[in-house]
């Protein structure tokens, strides 16, 4: 048989909220008991008992009074199991209320029966809005309480809090919001040593130069929440990262600040597990993007590339200002059919126009150019698998060069504004086929801007490294890996790589392509490079996967140890942007140019690879094959 007060406190506590009635009632009955008992504190037994009808009637006067200050302070709009301070103040200013109106009526103005009168003075109905205050705020507090002990059920994961600042103490309350709460907070960490061994919100603050792996394991930490205002902080300390790794507890982060609110109050915020990107020490990166939609407001955009990694993130943000209409073009079919939907979904007052084809289709780009009239272009598509594209190089020429050719040339053709090309740091003295391909179709554009048939369209290259969560990048292959139980692969325990979040590198592509004048080259500060090999063991750490090795299969053809963002002959300057800077890199001529790719891609249709390469490195003369087939092209080297 069922404990019926066990099924009362599970029935009440599996309802989403009491009426708000139920609520004046318990908070009613509470002031009317709390008279009684001051009445009996003041007068005793014999008294109270002889006086309890016309005291019965006093109070519910007092009550109905009452109702007044409950309604001006909505005493009852909140859910009592999830009381905050705000709720309890708010009782607190509501019976304050209450007794002055009480007292008033009681000594200024007179309007009770003098029989009711005499059972309170203005003592006694002080203590008793008193002892009720206490009460009301003792239920809502006993209740919560209770509730987050139920809810709990032992399955909520001890925790501690790192930070103890504004962040931190809005952090803590939320957790205690969640239904099912899913952290237990038994304490914070700081790196403030004046806070040191002090307490807040009832909990010991530690130091970050405490002995935190032994009280990790003493009080049985198994989680670290990461303040929203100090997760720069956090990125930035290696030491306490590998220490809470290392102890096997799980970190967890608020990406933006912007979720909580300021009365810490939201149960609805979103704690995400941390992943290496997380980790890896970087720099906020701040952009204008109120000058970046200003411009893209009301315009006609093409995005080549659209299903890709950066394609994708940039249809995202460039639909967020409303331009007056999207084309959208990439050859990849099922993940283009994903972004129609996204579109159709996020964003169905935008005109958009979904389009499977290749860049390089010449008379299919005319049809576009010619029927959508763009404003601004942002192209992205590109073969850049290095390794593929080291065994296909004649692909490489007709969609990165030749597709990148006839988007260019429809640019000027049919009056774009604007002409802005995604490149990498592969680019930068390559090593193998993608990266000089890229090259090349850096050359082409930036002499295409600066020649006399170009009536006013402005081409601006962007160039950056690694986009950590793309399809290329080596962390979902080594998620994969570490998931079948490793090995993890490196090709080198020296290798070493620049990595950037995809929607830091579009909103650099947005403002670098918005703001630039034509012919520039781009360059992002991509912050500190990462070795790759350091990277696998992070995230075998952060897995808790246990015997997963770091194996090294050596290079890859074409790859290289390190990438440059910059060509040894070439220097920067400044501009709009700290993060971004202008690479100064020498002229081409146009006609020369142009040229030369027409005889790159007439060869590359004969699928010569060694050919086809020969033929690259003579457009790009410091392109010097790497750990490839092609060396033998470079022997006078």
């Amino acid at each position: 048989m069922k404990n019926p007060i066990k099924s009362a406190i599970n029935w009440y506590f599996s309802r989403r909220s009491l009426p708000y009635w139920i609520v004046i009632i318990i908070d009613s009955l509470v002031l009317f008991f709390a008279g009684f008992l001051t009445f009996w504190l003041f007068h005793r037994g014999m008294a109270t008992l002889q006086s309890s009808y016309a005291l019965a009637r006093v109070l519910l006067v007092y009550v109905l009074l009452s109702w007044i200050s409950m309604r001006v302070f909505s005493t009852y709009s909140g859910i009592i199991r999830y009381s905050s301070f705000l709720d309890l103040r708010r009782v607190t200013y509501a019976n304050i209320m209450s007794f002055v109106i009480v007292w008033a009526l009681h000594y200024l103005i007179f309007m009770l029966p003098p029989t009711m009168v005499a059972h309170m003075n203005g003592r006694e109905i002080l203590v008793m809005f008193t002892l009720a205050t206490v009460a009301m705020c003792g239920i809502r507090v006993l209740t919560k309480t209770v509730f987050e002990q139920l809810h709990m059920g032992g399955k909520a994961k001890r925790t501690l809090i790192y930070g103890t600042m504004s962040g931190a103490v809005a952090l803590a309350k939320s957790i205690r919001l969640q239904d099912p709460v899913r952290f237990e907070l038994r304490g914070f960490i700081t790196h403030d040593l004046h806070d040191k061994h002090d307490q807040l919100l009832g909990q010991p603050i530690y130091s970050t130069e405490d002995d935190l792996a032994s009280i990790i394991q003493l009080r049985e930490i198994e989680a670290v929440l990461i303040s929203p205002l100090r997760n720069e902080d956090f990125r930035k300390d290696q030491h306490l990262q590998d220490l809470l790794i290392g102890a096997g507890v799980k970190i967890f982060m608020v990406y933006d600040a912007r979720e909580m609110g300021d009365s810490g109050d939201d149960a609805n915020i979103q704690l995400h597990e941390v992943s290496v990107e997380d980790l890896l020490p970087r720099e906020e990166i701040v952009v204008d993007m109120d000058s970046v939609g200003r411009e893209l407001r009301g315009k006609s955009i093409l995005i080549t590339g659209s299903a890709g990694s950066i394609g994708s993130e940039m249809v995202r943000q460039v639909a967020i200002y409303k331009p007056a209409r999207m084309v959208l073009v990439d050859q990849a079919e099922t993940p283009q059919h994903d972004i129609r939907l996204m579109m159709q979904r996020d964003f169905p007052d935008i005109e958009s126009h979904v389009i499977v084809t290749s860049i390089s289709r010449k008379t299919r780009m005319e049809d576009v150019f010619n029927r959508y009239r763009f404003d601004y272009v942002f192209h992205a598509a590109a073969y850049k698998h290095v390794p593929m594209m080291e065994d296909n190089p004649s692909e490489a020429v007709l969609n990165n060069i030749y597709g990148t050719k006839i988007i260019a040339d429809m640019s000027v053709k049919y009056g774009v504004s604007k002409f802005v090309m995604v490149s990498t740091d592969k680019a930068v003295n390559p090593t193998n086929v993608m990266g000089c391909s890229k090259r090349i179709c850096e050359i082409y554009v930036q002499s295409l801007n600066g020649d006399t048939s170009n009536k006013g369209t402005q081409f601006v290259t962007t160039r950056f490294g690694n986009v950590l969560g793309s399809n290329g990048s080596v962390i979902p292959l080594f998620q994969e890996q570490i998931k079948n139980g490793g090995p993890v692969t490196v090709t080198h325990p020296d290798i070493i790589r620049y990595f950037m979040l995809i929607p830091e590198a579009c909103k650099l592509v947005l403002e670098a392509g918005t703001k630039g004048h034509g012919g520039e080259i781009f360059v992002f500060d991509m912050g500190e490079p990462v070795k790759i090999a350091d990277l696998a063991r992070r995230m075998i750490q952060l897995s808790g996967a246990k015997n997963v090795d770091v194996e090294f299969t050596g290079l890859r053809e074409g790859e290289k140890l390190y990438e440059e963002v910059l060509n040894d002959m070439e220097n920067t300057k400044p501009s709009f942007h700290e993060k971004i800077r202008i690479a100064e890199v020498r002229q081409y001529d146009y006609e020369q140019v142009s040229k030369d790719i027409n005889e790159l891609v007439d060869i590359s249709k004969q699928f010569d690879d060694m050919e086809t390469v020969r033929k690259m490195k003579a457009i790009v003369p410091e392109y010097i094959s790497n750990n490839s087939v092609y060396e033998q092209l470079d022997a006078k080297h």
